[in-house]
């Protein structure tokens, strides 16, 4: 065999046909020096896409007789527009979009604040609730209220409105649980039953504390129905201004219109809160069952945005299974001594034995601590207890006014008294639910 020949040097011409000869066993080898090819720029129309990496197994080979697939997803890049690409075969999922393509919620249900200072419109319908002073008023030296506060209020006059150093914090607590208290609702009334299963512990009392601080603090209208089958007294803790009671409603329900018809038939205090009156006949008001009271409950749901109902004395009256079924939140009412702290607790037992544990949890226990026995009993030992299987827990002090069992003046309670049914107002509010279909 003829000796090989020696291969040329990089970059050197290769030589021509007729000076090389080659065997079929021998191999030439060529060695070209090329520039580097310019990068292609991607156009700004065309979506870059990204294929996760896949391991191969170079030692496997598909068997013909076993096919195998396999999926890759093709998670388009930001500059696509349309809808995520994916590629996939039989037997495999589609591929879920990266998190990162996924619209914040505030983009998916609607504008944010920001977008609607730029002028634009939520792509859903606003409730008129949305159309609050805060949003629709600019902030500055002539719309912006004076201060409230001694020291704050001075300052502001004697600088001629020029220095306004705000509320005091006593007052911006106030607005703070003012606040809490107006929460918007939408989708028809909210029911709040108060009940307890021992009689004299103050219900009717906390029915009337929570109804005016609702009725005080909110715009829209809250009524207290007297749904004692024995005679109830929630009426006698008003002005009365109407001898009608919830079997008058019951009479008339087919007559009532509007709300003028309505209120016709209740008696309103100072705080703008309307009592519902029971029967005061003990024959007629064992005959007042629970299709009366839905008839009461459907009227006062087409005018009221709180509905709170003072149950009576027991839970295994008539009226009970009505009033729970329709129940939203429920206020538990607690004394102060051994017995009606057990009392208030086996209320609870008999709620979630029943079906009402989501009731249970959510309520509030409203302790009247002006019950005989409170000076003798570990109130910090009752709250803990009950702390263990409600929400919240709001103490009731005694009140001169309360104890005399008479009518209820809002205005002339002390102030830790208003603060007290303030404070439950709040808690109640803010287990009810905002928005129901």
């Amino acid at each position: 065999m003829a000796d090989k020949p020696e291969e040329p040097e990089r970059g050197a011409l290769a030589p021509t046909d007729e000076e090389l000869t080659l065997t079929p066993s021998e191999t030439l080898r060529i060695a070209v020096d090329l520039p580097p090819a310019p990068p292609r720029e991607v156009p700004a129309d065309e979506a870059a896409v990204a294929i996760d990496d896949v391991p191969v197994d170079p030692g496997f080979v598909a068997s013909p007789t076993e096919p195998t697939t396999t999926s890759v997803a093709i998670v388009a890049s930001r500059l696509a527009t349309g809808p995520t690409p994916t590629t996939e075969t039989s037997g495999t999922t589609p591929a879920q979009p990266a998190a990162a393509d996924v619209p914040p919620p505030a983009a998916r249900d609607g504008v944010s604040r920001r977008d609607r200072l730029r002028g634009e419109t939520s792509p859903q319908p606003e409730s008129a609730a949305m159309l609050t002073a805060d949003r629709l008023l600019e902030v500055n030296r002539k719309t912006r209220p004076g201060p409230e506060g001694t020291w704050q209020r001075f300052v502001y006059n004697t600088t001629f409105h020029g220095v306004n150093l705000g509320d005091s914090a006593k007052v911006r607590a106030r607005k703070e649980l003012d606040h809490r208290i107006q929460k918007q609702f939408e989708g028809g009334a909210r029911f709040v039953p108060v009940l307890t299963r021992k009689g004299g512990v103050g219900k009717t009392t906390v029915t009337t504390l929570l109804g005016m601080a609702l009725a005080s603090a909110r715009e829209d209208r809250i009524v207290a129905i007297d749904a004692n089958p024995d005679r109830g007294t929630l009426s006698e803790r008003v002005p009365k201004q109407t001898r009608a009671t919830v079997r008058d409603v019951v009479h008339k329900a087919a007559s009532i219109g509007g709300f003028t018809d309505f209120s016709a038939l209740v008696s309103r205090d100072e705080t703008r809160l309307d009592i519902l009156a029971s029967d005061t006949d003990p024959l007629l008001s064992e005959a007042f069952d629970e299709n009366d009271y839905n008839v009461v409950a459907d009227l006062a749901a087409r005018f009221y945005s709180i509905v709170l109902t003072d149950c009576g004395t027991g839970i295994v009256h008539s009226v009970m299974r009505a009033t729970l079924q329709r129940a939203d939140e429920i206020v538990i009412v607690s004394g102060g001594s051994v017995d009606e702290a057990r009392l208030a607790s086996e209320t609870l037992t008999w709620l979630e034995a029943n079906g009402y544990g989501e009731l249970v949890s959510n309520a509030v226990v409203a302790l009247n601590t002006a019950t005989q026995g409170t000076n003798l009993v570990k109130l910090e030992e009752i709250e803990s207890h009950f702390r263990s299987r409600v929400r919240e827990i709001v103490r009731i002090p005694y009140d001169p006014q309360l104890a005399a069992g008479s009518v209820v003046s809002w205005k002339n309670l002390k102030p830790l008294t208003q603060l007290s049914a303030r404070t439950l107002a709040a808690l109640v509010v803010e287990g009810l639910p905002a928005e129901r279909d």
